[in-house]
């Protein structure tokens, strides 16, 4: 598939904006989706559709079968040993939150440690306060460098005996920090500590080989894989699912029910409680075709190439200030502007087609070490080009020309 021609594939960029030809640099908040995954959601629920896994009309038996090839499509392309490690979820918290609260159950007690970043979003923070309020568990913060990046020394310094859980993004949504999760789970499993991994930026981005990496628990939303809404993807070693307790109760996962007594169902049945969301899941499906026909490998190479050029053009632009550069960096230029804030940039660029994003993307510690309120964010995908950057810098010299900055 060619990459030149890509937006072709992406019917929203037959829309206007404005009267503006889109330019949308907000993939990190959500990507836009592939002909081919609308399409196979609309022939899904005119054509196939039943629920899966119960029953046995023809309809019924064809979903399930087309929603398992999905789990096996999923398992090669991040290289999981075994099909049945894979787990869908309604997102990427979802599956933050299963972890958190099926490990946190059975393994943590009052003073144990959880280490984090300071680099983390909200969904891989959030769920274990909960811990600390209700089990007294304990969170240190691996800090970030001058650079915006957590070094391999900065996750050892802040390792003790009571470090009972690592839980790291892979790629900052705000820096684009890429993280060395390989040498990081081989330090946490040389403690015997486990380690889960916010993928929700890494997935679309990077190459994915859980077998390499090593890591317990890989996190993923689809969404922001160009495939649906209200769907994610809970990597996890079949120890660990097979050790923990189920994080939902309901149909699907259990497989004998008495008035007295309960037992759970065949992994990865056992986490998947309730009527899944199987169009969602189906649809997937094509995302990683899409995703397979351009290759992982010039996904990355294209969009290292317009950050390189985002960034030389950006930092050219006199009052822009460029957040974060990390030694390995992902497709992401959080930004300010001196005496405009990110909002109002967000607004007056929307005026000229530029969609981006504005605030703390869900990642406050971060700016509150950064001393800053909010940012500005302009993320990259595979439909991007540097012609959509010329136009972000454009609209950037409008708004400072609103506000009378040089």
């Amino acid at each position: 598939m060619n990459i030149d021609n890509i937006k072709e594939q992406f019917p929203i960029f037959n829309n206007k904006i404005n009267n503006k030809d889109l330019v949308y640099l907000d993939s990190a908040n959500s990507s836009q989706k592939p002909i081919d995954v609308i399409d196979r959601m609309y022939d899904f629920y005119t054509k196939e559709f039943s629920n899966v896994g119960r029953s046995v009309h023809y309809l019924a038996v064809a979903a399930t079968n087309l929603y398992e090839n999905t789990r096996i499509s999923v398992q090669k392309y991040i290289n999981a040993k075994d099909k049945n490690e894979i787990v869908f979820t309604k997102g990427a918290t979802e599956a933050i939150n299963l972890v958190a609260n099926t490990y946190g159950q059975k393994n943590l007690k009052e003073g144990d440690e959880v280490l984090l970043t300071e680099l983390e979003h909200h969904s891989n923070y959030v769920p274990w306060h909960y811990l600390r309020k209700l089990k007294g568990v304990k969170i240190e913060f691996a800090e970030i460098n001058n650079v915006g990046e957590v070094t391999l020394e900065s996750i050892e310094k802040k390792i003790t005996s009571k470090t009972k859980m690592i839980a790291i993004t892979h790629l900052s949504n705000v820096t684009g920090a890429i993280l060395p999760i390989k040498e990081i789970t081989q330090l946490a499993h040389s403690k015997g500590i486990p380690v889960l991994v916010d993928g929700c930026q890494g997935a679309p981005h990077l190459k994915l080989d859980m077998q390499d990496l090593d890591c317990d628990f890989y996190a993923i939303s689809c969404h922001k894989m160009y495939g649906p809404t209200g769907l994610g993807i809970l990597y996890a070693k079949k120890k660990w699912l097979e050790e923990l307790p189920p994080y939902q109760g309901g149909g699907g996962m259990i497989e004998r029910v008495k008035k007295n007594d309960i037992s759970y169902g065949d992994l990865p049945n056992k986490y998947e409680a309730g009527t899944m969301a199987t169009a969602q899941v189906i649809a997937f499906d094509e995302s990683i075709k899409f995703l397979n026909k351009i290759g992982i490998e010039n996904i990355t190479k294209h969009e290292k190439d317009l950050m390189d050029y985002g960034q030389e053009i950006l930092r050219k632009n006199n009052s822009v200030k460029l957040i974060g550069n990390p030694k390995k960096k992902g497709a992401v230029l959080s930004f300010t502007i001196e005496g405009i804030h990110p909002h109002d940039i967000a607004t007056i660029l929307d005026e000229d087609g530029v969609a981006i994003r504005a605030g703390h993307h869900c990642c406050q510690i971060l700016h509150d070490k950064l001393g800053l309120n909010a940012t500005a964010r302009a993320s990259l995908g595979i439909y991007n080009t540097r012609e959509d950057i010329d136009k972000l810098n454009l609209a950037i010299n409008k708004c400072k020309k609103i506000f009378s900055l040089k």
